[in-house]
């Protein structure tokens, strides 16, 4: 006997709250299974979406054209040349940190256009 998947379809339109709920129960009796959503996917789900409300910002490499990156990373950071310099030279390292997501994106097309390899985190 084959299922008639329209036919359950219809069936299920017409049921009640209270006989969904039964079925339900019956199947997750019959067939030792569980209709609640997982706690921890939910959870993670959560977190991942409130850990994205700030961007940190980590120049990767200085690439070829290291001059002009430091020059933006003064420029950005308001650092002045020697503490640019040693944080350029220190790649990977972060240039700033706690950014909204425009934010972050306008510092990482400046630093790109300048010749550098960035990461958002």
């Amino acid at each position: 006997m084959a299922l008639n998947i329209e036919n359950i379809v219809a069936e299920l339109e017409n049921a009640t709250i209270l006989e969904l709920s039964e079925l339900v129960k019956a199947i997750e009796e019959k067939f030792d299974v569980t209709a609640a959503a997982p706690v921890v996917a939910a959870a993670g789900a959560g977190d991942a979406a409130a850990a994205k409300d700030s961007f940190d910002v980590e120049l990767t490499s200085a690439g070829d054209k290291k001059v002009a990156v430091i020059k933006e990373v003064r420029g950005i950071t308001g650092l002045g040349l020697k503490e640019a310099k040693e944080l350029v030279d220190g790649a990977p390292t972060m240039i700033k940190e706690g950014l909204s997501e425009s934010e972050a994106n306008e510092v990482k097309e400046k630093l790109e256009a300048a010749g550098a390899s960035i990461t958002l985190k």
